[in-house]
């Protein structure tokens, strides 16, 4: 393990084995993740992070199927190595990771993008005016796009650099930048909701990375408060809101400040994506993250106003429509399985419920 206050910076990596790195984190004492490079395709370096685009082999070990390839970060107080990949897997596809964390894989993305999008956008009429956080890789747009009663798409990315290496290496995943409804804003998303007039959009979209560093501000409750004033009455937002299996204590933190900000509907809905969740710590080594756990969550929350049943939807995607033709069939979301993701095991049920009351 490298030493956590060294701060050589981006260059620096370190391996047990001479051409694999290891992912060991005490987040999950007793597992490793590992990844073997074949082939750098791309590297380069934006204001935010460092890029890099890369392809790896499949490796098979008994019945169990490993992705093998890591990249070692260091963290000392106040400082934070940022980085982005796009990797090459014969079973997922390329792969995009930020931080060194995995973002989306062309296998599985589908399960996170159209969920994330579909299960505020179908729980109300006609949404006309959509506002993207984040989601610089396109395929939150690709989702809304399908919509064709939404007139308007606005977009606000950080770092344009994910949006052009997206392009690049995911075409299918950015293919929503193609349709002319989208306004792309190059910026920060917290400083960008501040400035919407109130009540502008009809659903609020946050696919943000997890509540470490800069993201951290997209977990609080004064930027839940933006994005209450951002919508309508009766509007919807719906946010990245980590894993049932190894973030409860973000998920309290985050439907506590939510039920104080949104004063109509507070759920929690869950999907299954076999790379998901994505968690680093910032104290330690951290190494790319190959997830175990399987599921990602979401907040959906409405404003005070016409009444919001998250759990049932009301507003069906027009598979005949021309522009959601052109995105390709859905292949996760239906309406069977939206009304399912609410459906929460247990041990989560009992927590989120003593939160949401």
């Amino acid at each position: 393990m490298a030493d956590s206050n060294d701060k050589r910076g981006p260059e620096y990596m370190s391996s047990v084995i001479p051409g694999w790195f290891s992912e060991i984190s005490p987040m999950w004492p007793g597992e490793a993740h590992s990844l073997k490079v074949e082939k750098i395709l791309f590297q380069g370096k934006s204001d935010y992070q460092d890029v890099m685009v890369f392809q790896v082999g499949l490796e098979t070990y008994g019945a169990c199927r490993s992705l093998y390839y890591n990249i070692a970060m260091s963290h000392a107080a106040n400082y934070v190595l940022y980085r982005s990949f796009s990797l090459q897997s014969s079973t997922y596809g390329k792969v995009l990771v930020l931080d060194g964390v995995i973002q989306l894989t062309e296998r599985d993305e589908c399960a996170y993008q159209e969920m994330i999008t579909h299960l505020p956008l179908c729980s109300i009429p006609n949404p006309k005016k959509v506002l993207v956080i984040g989601g610089g890789d396109g395929g939150v747009l690709r989702e809304v796009a399908r919509h064709s009663s939404v007139e308007q798409i606005d977009i606000c990315e950080i770092d344009k650099m994910v949006v052009d290496v997206s392009k690049q290496f995911f075409p299918d995943v950015a293919i929503g930048y193609e349709d002319p409804r989208v306004t792309l804003h190059i910026g920060d998303g917290v400083a960008f909701l501040k400035a919407v007039p109130e009540g502008t959009y009809d659903a609020v979209i946050v696919d943000s990375s997890d509540p470490i560093g800069p993201a951290q501000e997209l977990f609080e409750k004064p930027f839940f408060a933006s994005v209450a004033n951002a919508l309508r009455p009766g509007g919807v937002v719906c946010t990245q809101a980590e894993s049932i299996w190894l973030h409860m204590h973000i998920i309290e933190d985050i439907v506590t400040n939510c039920r104080q900000i949104f004063k109509g509907s507070v759920n929690y809905a869950w999907t299954t994506v076999p790379t998901y969740p994505r968690h680093y710590n910032p104290v330690v080594v951290v190494i790319l993250t190959i997830y175990f756990s399987g599921v990602i969550g979401f907040m959906l929350c409405s404003t005070e106003g016409p009444s919001v049943d998250f759990k049932n939807p009301i507003n069906s995607i027009d598979a005949n429509d021309s522009r959601s033709k052109s995105k390709g069939a859905l292949k996760f979301y239906n309406s069977e399985i939206h009304t399912a993701a609410f459906c929460l095991p247990s041990f989560a049920k009992k927590v989120i419920d003593a939160k949401t009351k």
